[in-house]
């Protein structure tokens, strides 16, 4: 498996722990992110890189390429190259061996079977043996990280996961369109009502007290209704904001899983 190529849709938290978990396995990793991603979770995300032109995420750096000749380049040291391509048109010339959409859009955006050997498809939105080979559970509960090989995920029921018994109450939408300003930094204690941002003229408030685990960056246009941040009612668990998931690292498991099934020498022996 050290030589096998795998490209990742999606560079957002969860894609995030899928592709540091490949790496780790040995595997040469090509993450494909949009313009301009809306990735909460930026501490832990490898779409970060698109703005900074480089993600530190657990020891492996994510680094924003131009083409896919500098990703294959950049794919063989220990980085993960993000290249600008959410269509995916790169993907011919990258001749990948396995295509994870982790784009977690909770519908197709474009990915089919043919991509690749083997498609593996993230979330409710597939269906396994039509838009791609292996889907995964995505839904926090008895059947997370379960691999699906005819058939789909469970429906989006458009409630987050509960933490510390909050689960609608912790994440917040944008209020209105405009520019985002941030008043409140990844990690920072906010209070329940204080205003941790500003969209256009509107003040953004926190709907309880926690850590902010995740925010927009500052200086980008959003729209009503986009999910912009998320608050930890956990006070002291202010490290979590810097480190993989455990649902990222469980899906990433059942990623390589797949992988391993679908590849290993040892299957037929």
């Amino acid at each position: 498996m050290k030589r096998c190529r795998v490209i990742v849709r999606g560079g957002g938290d969860i894609a995030t722990g899928v592709a540091h978990k490949l790496k780790r396995c040995g595997m040469e990793v090509v993450v494909l992110e949009s313009e301009k991603p809306t990735s909460i979770r930026r501490k832990v995300s490898f779409s970060e890189a698109v703005y900074k032109k480089e993600s530190l995420v657990e020891g492996i750096k994510g680094v924003l390429v131009s083409s896919s000749k500098e990703a294959i380049e950049e794919s063989k040291d220990n980085k993960i190259p993000v290249l600008i391509d959410p269509d995916g048109r790169s993907i011919k010339e990258l001749k990948p061996h396995v295509v994870v959409d982790a784009i977690i859009a909770k519908k197709n955006l474009g990915t089919n079977i043919n991509m690749a050997p083997l498609v593996i498809a993230l979330g409710p939105g597939f269906t396994a043996g039509k838009d791609c080979h292996v889907v995964v559970e995505t839904m926090r509960g008895h059947d997370l990280g379960r691999l699906i090989y005819g058939g789909e995920a469970l429906a989006n029921t458009g409630n987050p996961g509960s933490i510390g018994g909050y689960s609608v109450e912790r994440v917040i939408h944008s209020p209105a369109d405009g520019l985002l300003k941030t008043l409140k930094n990844i990690g920072d204690i906010v209070s329940k009502g204080e205003t941790i941002a500003i969209v256009g003229e509107t003040n953004v408030k926190s709907q309880i007290s926690g850590v902010l685990r995740g925010i927009l960056p500052e200086g980008i246009i959003i729209k009503k209704g986009l999910k912009m941040a998320d608050v930890d009612p956990r006070n002291n668990q202010v490290k979590n904001c810097y480190t993989i998931s455990d649902k990222a690292r469980c899906i990433g498991g059942a990623v390589v899983e797949a992988i391993m099934a679908e590849f290993s020498v040892w299957k037929n022996s």
